[in-house]
């Protein structure tokens, strides 16, 4: 994979913060990553590994382990539905049904569904710590609260048309 100069030089700046092990640059260098590109590919699991000095399979540890670090590129507009319990009681399930209509979002039902566009990938994840007002969503980097009718989910879509 060819780098630009600037995004090596980033990755490299990242590694002289931690001194005493480049290892502890793992997670850093992956999130620089992901900003850049969206996502983490096999390529950069293996050019973070060995800019750190590491074996590929501990970096795709990390990637794998960590929920932030997506494997698979995710549409213009990343809308998340929180499926943890609060969430799940509060219709989350129905929200995430209804939004994945709505944007026509495909994919596997348990990790990122994407609209055929490219526009929309809607997603689970974890807690998005907003509990007393479920079920939440976040689009994008903005949260909405006590989405629980299908109006609310096309009020939020239209933000990102």
């Amino acid at each position: 994979m060819n780098l630009t100069p600037e995004f090596e030089k980033k990755l490299d700046e990242a590694v002289t913060h931690y001194p005493v092990s480049k290892r502890s640059a793992a997670l850093p260098l992956l999130h620089l990553w992901q900003e850049e590109y969206g996502f983490i590919s096999d390529a950069a699991v293996e050019l973070v590994a060995a800019k750190l000095d590491m074996q590929p399979v501990h970096i795709l540890e990390l990637v794998t382990f960590y929920p932030m670090f997506r494997r698979v590129p995710v549409g213009k507009h990343h809308i998340k539905v929180c499926r943890t319990l609060s969430c799940a009681l509060g219709g989350s399930h129905e929200t995430h049904a209804c939004l994945k209509k709505l944007t026509a979002a495909d994919g596997d039902p348990h990790g990122p569904c994407t609209s055929s566009d490219g526009k929309y990938t809607v997603e689970f994840v974890e807690c998005l710590a907003s509990c007393d007002k479920a079920p939440v969503v976040m689009g994008d980097d903005d949260l909405y609260e006590n989405v629980n009718t299908e109006g609310k989910a096309q009020a939020i879509l239209g933000k990102y048309s």
